[in-house]
C-alpha cells in the first residue's frame, strides 16, 4: 500500500458480524489485560541516585490501558455498554479495582482474582513543577492472564482492545503458529467477530519487533505513541533534542501499514495525531493548546487519547473527528496528577473542544 496516492473516504468499523453463519449485532466495547493500581506521588523533585525527595502528596488511582481506557469512556456517560477482562489479587487492591469498575457501570462478570500473587501496582512518581512521572511497577496478577480467561461466547462487544503487549507474560510468549500467544487471541477475536485493538507499553529494549510484529496482522485499530511506533518500525521519530522527525513518522506509519492488517493506524504524540485508514490518505491533526499552569501531570494522557479515537470508531465518526476528540480527552487528562481523575462528560469534553485554540499544523 502506498499511502499518498489513496484518496478516497472511508467509513468506520460495522454493526453487523457474521458468528457461525449468524448475522449478530454487536454494541460495546471490551477491554482486556493490565489491570494496575497507581499509587501516585507528587515529589518535590526528581533526586540523585541515594539522595532524598520529599512526597507532597499521594493517592490510589486506576492505572493500566484497559482499566484507564474503560473508566475515560464510562465517564463521558454516553451510556455504551462496557465491560472488562482480566485477572487481579485476593487483596485490598483487587478489591478496589473490582469495585471502582462497577461503581463506573463497566461489567466485571469476566474479570477473576487469584491468591497467586498480588495485584498488579505501579509506584507513580510525578515532579510537582514538571508533572514528568516515572513508574516502578509490580507485574503482580497481570501475568498470568492468558487465552483460557476469554469467554468468546460471553463477549458480545463491538470492539476489543488489549493492552499492554510487552507487559502481559503469558500472551507475550511465544507461539509456533502465530508468533506469539497475543496474536493467536487476536485470531480468535476476530474469528469470533469481533474487531480488534491493541496498545503497547512504552519501555526501553529490544522485544518491538519480535513481541509487536506478530499481533499487528490481526489488529484492525492500531493506537499507539511516537515512541513505541519508532521501536516496532526501527525509526528514531523524536530526536534528542526534542523535536520530532516528520520524515521517520511516515516511514514508521508506512512500515506499520505495511507489516500488519489494520483498518486504521494511529501514532499520537504531544503535537498531535498522525493516522491512516484502510484505503485512505493519511492525516495530521495537531493538539489542543493548554498553558502550563493547566498541566498537573501527564500520566494517563496516551489512555486518554486512545478512549477518545476507540469512542470515535465505535460511534462511527470520521477519523479526523475521531482524532480530535482524542485529542481534547488527551488534554483535558493533563489537568490532573492521576489517570483519570480530570476526566470530563462528554458534553464538558465538547464545551473543552470548541474553546480551546489547536497547536499549530504540523507539514508532514
Amino acid at each position: 500500500m502506498v499511502l499518498l496516492e489513496i484518496k478516497t473516504d472511508c467509513t468506520a468499523v460495522r454493526n453487523e458480524f457474521i458468528v457461525s453463519g449468524k448475522i449478530m449485532k454487536r454494541n460495546g466495547i471490551t477491554a482486556a489485560g493490565n489491570f494496575i493500581i497507581d499509587h501516585v506521588k507528587i515529589i518535590d523533585l526528581w533526586p540523585e541516585e541515594g539522595m532524598l525527595s520529599v512526597i507532597l502528596k499521594e493517592q490510589r488511582a486506576n492505572g493500566g490501558c484497559p482499566y484507564n481506557v474503560l473508566k475515560d469512556i464510562a465517564i463521558l456517560k454516553q451510556g455504551i455498554p462496557l465491560a472488562a477482562v482480566g485477572i487481579v489479587g485476593g487483596d485490598d487492591d483487587g478489591s478496589y479495582i473490582l469495585s471502582d469498575l462497577s461503581a463506573h457501570g463497566i461489567d466485571v462478570s469476566l474479570m477473576q482474582r487469584t491468591d497467586k500473587t498480588v495485584t498488579s501496582y505501579t509506584d507513580v512518581m510525578t515532579v510537582k513543577d514538571t508533572g514528568v512521572r516515572t513508574f516502578f511497577h509490580n507485574k503482580g496478577a497481570n501475568m498470568f492472564l492468558d487465552i483460557k480467561h476469554f469467554d468468546f461466547t460471553n463477549i458480545k462487544a463491538k470492539i476489543l482492545h488489549v493492552g499492554y503487549i510487552l507487559l502481559l507474560d503469558s500472551l507475550d510468549k511465544e507461539d509456533d503458529i502465530y508468533g506469539t500467544r497475543m496474536a493467536r487471541l487476536l485470531k480468535t477475536a476476530r474469528d469470533s467477530g469481533l474487531k480488534t485493538a491493541v496498545d503497547i507499553v512504552s519501555e526501553s529494549g529490544s522485544r518491538f519487533k519480535r513481541i509487536v510484529t506478530p499481533a499487528l496482522k490481526y489488529t484492525d485499530y492500531l493506537v499507539i505513541n511516537e515512541i513505541e511506533a519508532g521501536e516496532t518500525a526501527g525509526y528514531k521519530i523524536r530526536a534528542k533534542n526534542g523535536s520530532l522527525n516528520t520524515v521517520n513518522l511516515k516511514s514508521a506509519l508506512n512500515w506499520l501499514v505495511e507489516n500488519g492488517n489494520n483498518e486504521l493506524i494511529c501514532i499520537h504524540f504531544p503535537e498531535g495525531a498522525y493516522a491512516v485508514k484502510r484505503d485512505c490518505s493519511p492525516v495530521f491533526v495537531p493538539a489542543f493548546k493548554v498553558s502550563d499552569n493547566f498541566i498537573k501531570g501527564t500520566v494517563g494522557a496516551g489512555d486518554a487519547f486512545c478512549s477518545g479515537m476507540l469512542y470515535g470508531i465505535h460511534e462511527e465518526w470520521k477519523i479526523e473527528e475521531s482524532m480530535r476528540f482524542a485529542n481534547a480527552m488527551a488534554a483535558i487528562c493533563l489537568n490532573h496528577p492521576s489517570t483519570s481523575g480530570g476526566m470530563r462528560s462528554y458534553s464538558d469534553t465538547i464545551t473543552f473542544m470548541e474553546n480551546t485554540p489547536a497547536e499549530e499544523m504540523l507539514s508532514i
